[in-house]
This record gives C-alpha cells, sequence and structure tokens, in this order.
C-alpha cells in the first residue's frame, strides 16, 4: 500500500466524525433550534401579544407626554352663577390670578367668552355653554342640566371628541383644549407649551419679569428688596422655588453623586485586593479561591436592587442604605472581573521582576499590578457612570437621593413636568460623567 493511500485512510480514521456525520449531528442543531421556537411560542400566548394593543391607551400617553412639555391654566365656574371666574395655574388652590387672563373676555351678548386661539372659542351664559370650534361646522349648545340630566344641541351629527354620561359632558376636541362640565361646575383648561415658573414661583416678586428684565436688574442699582442685592434676590428667588424644587433637587442630586461615588470607590478598594487572593496564579490554596470565587457570585449574583432593599431594612432608609447596596453589588463584579484578568497575565514581566530577587509583595506590586491597572481603572470608571444611575434607581426605592425626589412627583400622576425636568437634571449629570470620567480614562491609561 502506498504512502498515499496510508496517509489517506489515516485522515479519514481522525476525521471520520466530519467526513461522515452521524445523525445526531444534525438532529442536535435542529432541536435546539425547535426548542427555541417552542417556547417563543409559549412567550406569544403566555404574555397575550395578539392583544397587546387592547391595552395601550394612546390618549393617555398623549397627555402625559403633553403634562411634561406644557401647562394649563384652569377657568372654573359653576352653574349658580357663570358671572364668577376663577382661573388659577394647573388647578392649584394656591396658584391662583388675582385677574383674569387676557383670552378671557366679556362677549356682547351678556356671556363670557373664553378663546382657545386657533381652535376655538367657548361662550358661557346663565343657562348655556355655546362652543364655536374651527374645526367643527356648526355651534355645539349644552344646556343647564335639569332633571333630565344633559342636553345637547347641534346642528348635525355630535364629534366623536364630544363624550356625555350621567355625570358629565367630556369634550377634547384637540390636545391643548378640554372642557368638562359637570351638574354643578364647569372646568375649561388650555395648554400653552413651556414650563411656567420655572425660574420664579407663584409668590415670587420677580413672577412677571421676563428673562431680560432679570438681567436688566441685576444690572440695575436700584434695589427691588432694600435688604438685599439684586443679584442675591434673583438667586434666592430660584433656589427657593416651591413649584419646581430647585434646591430639593439639586442637593438630592449631590446625594445621588455621592452614593455613586463611595459605592464605587468602596467597591474598588474591597474588590482589587479580593480579586488577587483568588487568582490561581497567585493563591495555591485552591480551598481559599473556591470560597472567594463563590463570594464573587453570591454579591453579584442578587441585583443591586435587592441590596438595597435588604440594607434599608437592616440599617434604615438613606444613603449609606444606597452605598452598601453599590459597594456590595461591584465588589462582586470587580473581583471577578480582575482576578481574571490577573490568571491571563503575561508571565514574562513576573519573572523578570523575580529574576532581580524581589519579593512576592514586590512581584505583585511591580509584574502584575501594572498589567491589569489599565483595565481595572476603566472597569471601575465604567461602573461609576453606571452606579449614578443605579443610585437614582435604588433612591427611589428608600435610600434617598433624585430617585426619591424623581418617585414623588411621579406618583402624584400630575406634575410630569417635574418628571421631565428630574429626568433631564439625571441625563445631563451621567452624560457629564460620562465626559469626565472619558477624559481621566485616557489621562491615566493614555
Amino acid at each position: 500500500m502506498t504512502t498515499s493511500k496510508l496517509r489517506h485512510r489515516q485522515i479519514q480514521s481522525e476525521f471520520a466524525d466530519l467526513i461522515n456525520p452521524g445523525w445526531r449531528r444534525f438532529i442536535a442543531p435542529f432541536s435546539v433550534l425547535l426548542l427555541g421556537f417552542a417556547y417563543l411560542v409559549y412567550l406569544f400566548f403566555f404574555f397575550d401579544f395578539a392583544h397587546i394593543g387592547n391595552r395601550w391607551h394612546a390618549d393617555r400617553a398623549a397627555l402625559f407626554a403633553l403634562d411634561s412639555y406644557a401647562h394649563k391654566v384652569h377657568i372654573d365656574t359653576s352653574w349658580r352663577d357663570m358671572s364668577k371666574l376663577q382661573a388659577s395655574l394647573e388647578g392649584s388652590r394656591w396658584e391662583r390670578y388675582e385677574t383674569l387672563p387676557d383670552w378671557v373676555t366679556p362677549s356682547q351678548d351678556g356671556g363670557n367668552t373664553i378663546d382657545f386661539g386657533e381652535d376655538g372659542a367657548i361662550t358661557l351664559f346663565a343657562d348655556r355653554i355655546v362652543m364655536n370650534w374651527s374645526a367643527y361646522a356648526s355651534p355645539i349648545t349644552i344646556r343647564k342640566p335639569g332633571a333630565a340630566g344633559f342636553s345637547v344641541e347641534s346642528d348635525v351629527t355630535l364629534p366623536s371628541w364630544l363624550r356625555i354620561s350621567k355625570s358629565k359632558v367630556d369634550i377634547r376636541p384637540t390636545l391643548y383644549s378640554r372642557v368638562q362640565v359637570y351638574k354643578s361646575k364647569i372646568t375649561l383648561h388650555r395648554y400653552f407649551v413651556g414650563w411656567e415658573y420655572f425660574f420664579f414661583d407663584f409668590d415670587s416678586p420677580l413672577r412677571d419679569h421676563s428673562l431680560a428684565d432679570v438681567f436688566s436688574l441685576v444690572k440695575s442699582g436700584e434695589r427691588l428688596d432694600p435688604t438685599q442685592s439684586n443679584v442675591a434676590l434673583v438667586l434666592q428667588e430660584f433656589w427657593t422655588n416651591s413649584l419646581w424644587f430647585h434646591r430639593d433637587v439639586f442637593v438630592a442630586l449631590m446625594q445621588t453623586i455621592f452614593m455613586a461615588v463611595m459605592g464605587t470607590l468602596i467597591a474598588a478598594l474591597v474588590g482589587l485586593p479580593l480579586a488577587f487572593l483568588a487568582a490561581y496564579n497567585v493563591t495555591p490554596l485552591a480551598g481559599a479561591r473556591f470560597v472567594l470565587r463563590r463570594l464573587f457570585d453570591t454579591l453579584r449574583g442578587l441585583d443591586m436592587l435587592i441590596w438595597s432593599l435588604i440594607f434599608i431594612r437592616a440599617f434604615g432608609m438613606g444613603p449609606f442604605s444606597g452605598i452598601l447596596a453599590i459597594g456590595v453589588t461591584d465588589t462582586g463584579t470587580l473581583g471577578k472581573l480582575m482576578s481574571e484578568a490577573i490568571e491571563n497575565i503575561e508571565k514574562k514581566q513576573v519573572e523578570g521582576v523575580q529574576s532581580t530577587g524581589a519579593n512576592r509583595v514586590q512581584q505583585h506590586r511591580f509584574g502584575i499590578l501594572p498589567q491589569i491597572l489599565p483595565l481595572f481603572i476603566s472597569q471601575t470608571l465604567y461602573y461609576l457612570e453606571s452606579n449614578t444611575r443605579g443610585a437614582v434607581i435604588i433612591g427611589a426605592m428608600g435610600a434617598g437621593g433624585i430617585g426619591l425626589q424623581f418617585l414623588g412627583a411621579l406618583s402624584t400622576g400630575t406634575d410630569w413636568e417635574n418628571v421631565a425636568y428630574i429626568s433631564a437634571v439625571v441625563l445631563i449629570t451621567v452624560i457629564l460623567i460620562d465626559m469626565m470620567s472619558s477624559r481621566l480614562r485616557r489621562k491615566l491609561i493614555g
């Protein structure tokens, strides 16, 4: 038998599974795909994805979105005396206007007309409400409710945005206009784009001043308040804004950043030494390595949110519980990452340091640490960015900080502009920390 034939048979023998694969090699991949597809089908029916659209309320989502970037002015009156109108910001009993807005005017026939801009106008009379809407050809008249309930009149079919029930008539012709007619009172909402009184609250002496007026006031020598300078007055009025809570938001933001920094610092200072002890090329004791590896699995196996609930239960509400939650979780993560990095170092650098007569500590200091230091710095800074976002969540659970402010605004169901404001503050903070950590990473690592 020739050498080539022997070589051919030898190759066939060594790679028989690849040349003539058995039926299991074909069945196994298809089985995995089939099981994956069956699992997806199960999830589709379990979560009822076919009817998920029925649970989506587009009008409610649009209203929440509108409240996040716009404000509304309420005009309230009652059927008892339609001549008495009360204007307020967001329907608040504390933020009520002394005079009616200029878009509320007396009509020639004895009523009061509320102008909704391009959308149309509504006139209030003693016994009826007349709507003249630009997108609707015929006026709509709502009579004062009697024993039979509400009476709505129009020459054509009533529009879909007008809903009549036993207790009220709800009118929402556009996103920026709404009218609610009850048996005893009438409430009209007109929306305006913008965050009203963001700089100075409703009771501030600077309430009606524009930003240009404020800058002029700061430059002016005349004091608006004899007891303090105009600069101090402007800063105080902004800082103590009772509608937007700038002081509370800023203090809470500092607490959140403090939690993230201290938690990450604790994880870095504790995780790095433990990582050396968990690496097989540093610690020869297999039992010690096993215990530390399982400790890392335990610390990072429980989510940061779970740890925060545990520490809040143990130590009470406050930033201390948040710091411990972040520190414990990231100790497990950084310890695992760094121990694997230590195990994958170049041995020649360690051997070079060892050849100089250095002891074990010096070998680790000059042979291992310089190799893993760039990765350690990079991972630590990355987790600092991530922990800033995580601190918002655990803060909402009771650790304090801006997360608690966010939850308070969210739970009211009406302060969506405050939710948008706090979200913007958190987003800007995360972006700034990301930019600073990237710059710091480049300087330290090169």
